[in-house]
């Protein structure tokens, strides 16, 4: 049995596991000003750059519209199917200048599945601000949700000032960025396949446009801004973004066997090629992490015979507490190690009422033949109570004994 923890936990300040630190000096020099690397599956930190600078996301930012659009699918309250009104504030004319663009326009039929695909695939500022009206009044309020979000996910510097990343008041950090979208595909692993890897989109079609103007829709082909889906094997997501006041950045996840990483770049150059740059340092930083780095599952028979389901109670009502792990004894490895792995369970003492669930009662410690690879939190499955007056005596008296 595992004790759940809440998503948003996931919002965590990452971690380097000590095993994996010597490892770090080899990474490659990268030109983005900021970056944050992690293993999606256990969150390990394995690279970071200025993780803590606020940069403007740009049009990462559509990840955030993106994520409360699903969340309102899921939750029932809006469906993949359903007609999104296209008002003269989503027209693809009213958009800034240089704005990446799905097209719409008023009187089109355009389902939210396409909206999500027009910002996914080809970054449309009009997709993000028509998702935004069905979810809201207006932008100011849809901003609001958006950092209201953020908040509930842990990310305390996170905010945006509309919802697709034109302005220069949306800001996050690699960091912040990075635990937003480990959260991201463990609520939404169907948007890899369904959105993000998608490399082209057609908008609009025949059936999108009134019915005079179906023999010349106005089709227009534009693939994917993410060029890595391309260039780098394993890429599947997740999105690319520029303003001139943030620079070139982007969010990647790629995976490879049972390993799959996330990567946020921030401020890559803002020159002629600074695209081309930002794509070489993703690259650079993935290639490093799947040669020297791999998520490591221990299966569950190992796991559940690796440490004792209950432990001695001093001083309790009950004479024993029931012990679980925490969270999943995954972790991350050096490529190299974690071949044939032991167990040590290492225990606090005396564990002494009262107790309350959660509380944390010693490690499980995974090793190998060349040492500690990581520990696992064995914590206390519920509350246990004082005992009796006499009880908690005779206890001191012998854990008194005990320290002679």
């Amino acid at each position: 049995m595992l004790i759940c923890l809440p998503v948003c936990l996931f919002a965590q300040i990452f971690q380097t596991p000590p095993a994996l630190v010597p490892y770090l000096q080899t990474a490659p020099e990268i030109h983005s000003h900021a970056a944050v690397l992690i293993d999606a599956h256990t969150g390990a930190l394995l690279y970071s750059k200025n993780q803590d600078d606020e940069i403007p996301p740009a049009s990462l930012t559509k990840l955030m519209t993106m994520h409360l659009v699903m969340k309102e699918i899921e939750e029932g309250r809006a469906s993949y199917d359903e007609i999104v009104p296209i008002t003269v504030e989503s027209w693809a004319q009213s958009q800034p200048p240089r704005s990446s663009l799905m097209f719409l326009e008023p009187g089109q039929i355009v389902t939210l599945r396409e909206i999500l695909l027009g910002l996914a695939v080809v970054s449309g500022n009009d997709a993000a601000v028509a998702a935004a009206l069905r979810l809201s009044p207006d932008m100011k309020k849809f901003a609001a949700k958006m950092t209201m979000e953020a908040r509930n996910m842990g990310l305390y510097i996170t905010r945006f000032a509309e919802s697709s990343g034109i302005s220069e008041y949306n800001k996050t950090t690699a960091q912040e960025f990075a635990s937003f979208c480990r959260q991201y595909l463990i609520m939404h692993p169907h948007s890899l396949s369904e959105f993000h890897s998608v490399d082209e989109f057609a908008y609009p079609l025949a059936v999108n446009v009134q019915e005079r103007r179906r023999n010349y829709p106005g089709t227009i082909v534009q693939h994917n801004r993410n060029d890595l889906l391309k260039l780098f094997p394993g890429v599947d997501g997740l999105k690319t973004g520029f303003i001139y006041e943030s620079g070139f950045n982007i969010a990647l996840t790629a995976k490879r066997d049972d390993t799959r990483f996330i990567l946020v770049l921030l401020g890559a150059p803002n020159v002629r090629y600074g695209a081309r740059l930002r794509a070489q340092d993703g690259m650079k930083l993935l290639e490093w992490a799947f040669e020297l780095f791999k998520t490591v599952r221990p299966s569950g028979s190992q796991i559940e015979n690796a440490y004792p389901k209950t432990a001695k109670l001093w001083k309790g009502r009950e004479n024993e507490v029931e012990l679980t792990l925490s969270q999943s004894a995954d972790f991350t490895s050096p490529f190299t190690r974690a071949k044939s792995l032991s167990y040590k369970t290492v225990l606090n003492y005396p564990l002494t009422a009262p107790l309350k669930a959660g509380s944390e009662a010693g490690f499980l410690i995974i090793s190998d033949e060349k040492g500690e690879l990581s520990r696992a939190p064995l914590v206390i499955v519920k509350n246990y109570e004082k005992g009796s007056v006499f009880k908690r005596i005779y206890h001191s008296v012998i854990l008194s004994l005990n320290k002679r």
